[in-house]
């Protein structure tokens, strides 16, 4: 009898513990836990133009060099340095007393060559009345014919001396000869400036706009070439710039021009853009990145960057299938746009790609995918 009683005991615990064991089992979770919340997205569908990011170099439109155009002594700067400046604007005085000098000399000479032309009128014309009379002969008046053409040629002289000591008079007052913002000055109050050469004093540049120099090797060109005439408009390629900080200027440039051959040392093509530069943000020899279209507008998927991971193989994502299966996906990305990355390949657009949890995610699990930022976070420890 007690022999019944044991094995009835033992029957039923049995029959218990199976129980327990298809509980877990259903659940699909060991020890009967549900599966775990993760959180999924959709790959992202955007439109973008694929770009070409290049060295280039910032250069000023314009570049003028202030040079003393006569010989003096440097009087005083007129301008402040680094500011702004029209053509045409004082920048130095040079001590004009010389100058003043030879001005006065070459009006005496020009007075005096006047005299001798007046001088020598007179004496023609008596000359000429004379010479009819048999009062004088044929040679004097041909003599005082040649005096007059010599003193009225003396005249010329003395009139393009006068002009040319003017001339150095005004160049004792340095202009500007264009607009733009001018730099330190090169010379000192008390130099002596113009002695047997034309002296550099300052640099004037116009950077408002501003051309930025770069290079393409013939078969980036090529593809230049093929989106410029894809665009609607002007057919003038809109080209961006990122300073060196990363941030991109906010104002798009356009290209003039690009060289007429291939250098046949590097095999590049020169190009030039022009942009505006009203704040004067971008300086003359300052380097840039120049982002270049290189192809249409075409439609792209974009993932999140935190769910691509790295793996022996390559780069890859965690996806849940549609029964709650963790199953990795192998992609290629190409840049990484506001904090996502491009997908060349590897996805079709309706993948449920996990974002957080990928610690719970190992590659054959149930999971519950749940929309990205709707999982319930747990309350803190003591907390209400």
């Amino acid at each position: 009898m007690k022999q019944q009683v044991t094995f009835s005991l033992v029957a039923t615990m049995a029959l218990l513990l199976t129980g327990c064991d298809g509980d877990k089992q259903a659940a699909g979770m060991p020890g009967g836990m549900p599966p775990l919340p993760v959180e999924v997205v959709q790959p992202n569908h955007i439109t973008r133009q694929e770009t070409l990011v290049l060295p280039g170099r910032m250069q000023a439109v314009r570049t003028a060099q202030v040079r003393a155009r006569v010989e003096g002594i440097v009087e005083r700067r007129i301008y402040k340095e680094g500011g702004d400046i029209k053509a045409g604007d004082v920048l130095f005085q040079i001590d004009p007393k010389v100058l003043q000098a030879t001005v006065l000399s070459a009006k005496a000479t020009l007075m005096r060559a006047q005299a001798d032309v007046r001088v020598a009128e007179q004496t023609q014309h008596r000359l000429a009345v004379l010479v009819p009379q048999k009062a004088a002969s044929q040679q004097e008046l041909d003599t005082a014919d040649a005096t007059l053409a010599r003193a009225k040629a003396d005249v010329a002289a003395a009139q393009a001396a006068l002009t040319r000591a003017e001339i150095d008079l005004g160049y004792a007052k340095v202009t500007a000869p264009i607009s733009g913002r001018i730099g330190r000055a090169l010379v000192t109050e008390g130099a002596l400036v113009g002695k047997s050469e034309a002296t550099p004093l300052a640099v004037i540049e116009q950077v408002d706009p501003i051309w930025v120099n770069f290079a393409l090797s013939s078969n980036q060109y090529a593809s230049l070439r093929s989106a410029i005439a894809a665009q609607a408009g002007d057919g003038r390629a809109q080209i961006a710039l990122k300073l060196n900080d990363a941030t991109v200027y906010p104002v798009k440039g356009t290209l003039l021009f690009s060289d007429p051959s291939v250098d046949a040392a590097t095999g590049s093509v020169g190009l030039r853009a022009e942009f505006a530069n009203p704040d004067r943000t971008l300086l003359p020899g300052q380097f840039v990145s120049v982002v270049l279209p290189v192809s249409d507008a075409k439609p792209w998927l974009t993932v999140p960057q935190k769910a691509v991971q790295a793996s022996p193989q390559g780069q890859i994502v965690m996806t849940v299938t549609a029964d709650g299966k963790v199953v990795p996906k192998p992609i290629k990305t190409g840049d990484l746009v506001q904090g996502a990355w491009i997908v060349l390949s590897g996805l079709q657009g309706d993948e449920q790609i996990i974002v957080n949890g990928l610690q719970k995610a190992r590659p054959g699990s149930v999971v519950t995918p749940v929309p990205l930022n709707s999982v319930e976070q747990p309350a803190a420890p003591g907390s209400n």
